[in-house]
């Protein structure tokens, strides 16, 4: 998956919320857990001391009496953390008592700390026992007596608060687990969801990459309400792709037409002449007609490579071709070998890789000895060219070019060897067809000793 793509972005957004969203989530209901056991353990701690208090003032006397089965076993324990304590105040009767756990230590008392009650008239503190542990003491002050005589008398119950604890260990465990399996059901939920939001896109780019290889005309195929208004213009944008194009087509067809016909007239006119003006003009007339015939081509190539999906089978021309010129060159009984992969295709039109290929071969026979090799080859995609291409290379034995020679022989007009026919423009023109798609033209010395005309363009 791409860094710079739409499902990087959208899993990441959905990654990062996870990591903030759940953590807080989980600190959240831990933070409610922990309150929900202390205000658990407080109530706990409030019943016992109204225990304590009730059943050491039952038998209706002026001082308490010590109060026996509470209710809680714990308190026959010694250090087990949870403890009772009666302590007189002031000048009041009796003496201090304390649970069977407390033995001879004794609780500090929170209203001699000056705690304020609760709305219940419990003080609450925070202390540590006799062996060391954590205590949530709470204390109430009870009157005995008459309103002449009061007396007073702080009841203390204590628990340990290493339950609290305990209890939250107990809960915390499953709590990460259960926050942990969300979290990746979430990001997986969140992939799937990506892939099957994005598939529209993905069927939309396998339309356009079928159409640039002309195995469609247009974008076809339910899409969500959404995109369908997306497939609408790219449509309507082929059709004026298309349309353009043939505009062009017929406007350069038109202007070949408006210019050959006065131009052909002016160079017969001139041939009946039979004077050195007549010859001049035939002489330039027929550099007209070549330049005209050569700039026509080029804007023709143009506006051909506007056309979306226009896709030529190599195997099928050079097949056309090789049968071609054998007919032509078969009094030298020239072997042309062709090695084209199946499925080999050119991106443009099938007359413009003709007339590039019919003029390499044709000069790869003019020139060979025996034998004329034909090389296809794919390219597939990579850092130095972002599309596919297909490189063909026609090799053949005959005497070859110096290297001067071959850069010559790419220029208009340029013809190396009088005694050949032609009119030196074929290896021009393949240059000039192979530019304007946006390729490469070499010529290279061939390892059979002859000339090697190698040739990159666009693949389908």
């Amino acid at each position: 998956m791409k860094v710079n793509s739409l499902a990087f972005r959208l899993l990441a957004t959905a990654a990062v919320w996870t990591l903030l969203v759940l953590p807080i989530a989980g600190l959240a209901i831990d933070y409610v857990r922990q309150r929900e056991l202390a205000s658990s353990h407080d109530a706990r701690l409030s019943q016992l001391l109204t225990l304590v208090i009730a059943f050491s003032t039952d038998d209706g006397g002026s001082e308490p009496r010590f109060p026996r089965n509470v209710g809680e076993p714990l308190f026959e324990v010694t250090h087990s953390g949870w403890y009772w304590q009666i302590t007189p105040l002031g000048n009041s009767p009796g003496r201090r008592m304390v649970s069977a756990s407390l033995a001879s230590d004794i609780i500090a008392l929170p209203s001699a700390a000056n705690i304020r009650p609760d709305i219940n008239g419990i003080r609450w503190i925070e202390a540590t026992g006799p062996a060391g542990e954590p205590l949530r003491v709470g204390e109430t002050v009870f009157n005995l007596g008459d309103d002449e005589a009061p007396s007073n008398y702080s009841y203390v119950v204590a628990g340990n608060q290493d339950f609290i604890e305990g209890r939250l260990d107990e809960f915390r465990l499953p709590l990460v687990i259960a926050l942990a399996v969300a979290g990746l059901g979430l990001v997986g939920a969140t992939v799937v969801q990506v892939r099957y939001g994005l598939k529209p896109l993905r069927a939309i780019e396998q339309g356009l990459a079928d159409i640039r290889s002309g195995r469609a005309r247009r974008l076809e195929g339910d899409l969500p309400a959404e995109i369908e208004p997306l497939r609408a213009e790219l449509n309507a944008l082929i059709q004026a792709n298309q349309d353009t194009t043939e505009r062009a087509r017929t406007q350069v067809g038109n202007l070949a037409h408006a210019l050959k016909t006065p131009l052909a007239v002016m160079i017969n006119e001139a041939r009946e002449e039979r004077s050195p003006f007549g010859d001049k003009v035939v002489e330039q007339g027929d550099i007209m007609r070549d330049q005209i015939n050569h700039y026509l081509d080029r804007a023709r190539v143009a506006a051909q490579l506007g056309v979306i999906g226009t896709v030529t089978d190599v195997e099928g021309v050079l097949r056309g071709l090789v049968r071609a010129v054998a007919r032509i060159y078969r009094d030298r009984h020239i072997d042309i070998a062709v090695h084209c992969p199946p499925g080999a295709r050119f991106r443009g039109e099938r007359q413009d890789l003709e007339e590039v290929l019919g003029n390499l071969l044709d000069n790869a026979c003019k020139w060979a000895s025996s034998q004329v090799m034909v090389n296809v080859t794919m390219r597939e995609a990579d850092v130095q060219r972002p599309l596919r291409t297909i490189e063909i290379t026609v090799a053949d034995d005959g005497p070859g070019l110096n290297a001067d020679q071959r850069a010559q022989a790419v220029k208009r007009g340029r013809r190396l060897d009088e005694s050949q026919p032609g009119s030196g423009l074929g290896l021009s023109i393949v240059a000039d067809l192979v530019q304007s798609y946006g390729g490469t033209f070499h010529l290279e010395a061939a390892p059979a000793g002859g000339l090697s005309a190698r040739l990159v363009l666009p693949a389908a």
